[in-house]
């Protein structure tokens, strides 16, 4: 299961608030994110794009 506290995290230390993701994402996926449901890869890359960064700093793998 992934996890997107890392995201979340990011945003915070930006001084960004969830809702500046709207801009690249929907808000259905947006509310998946947050309740830590499955996202399609084009939305990651979305989002990576959007912050400048890679995959493992927006989310991490749990058992």
């Amino acid at each position: 299961m992934m996890k997107y506290y890392r995201l979340f995290d990011l945003l915070a230390r930006r001084d960004m608030k969830k809702t500046d993701l709207l801009s690249v994402i929907s808000a259905p996926t947006l509310a998946k994110l947050s309740k830590g449901e499955t996202v399609k890869t084009d939305v990651l890359c979305k989002i990576c794009d959007f912050l400048g960064c890679q995959p493992g700093d927006i989310m991490e793998y749990e058992k």
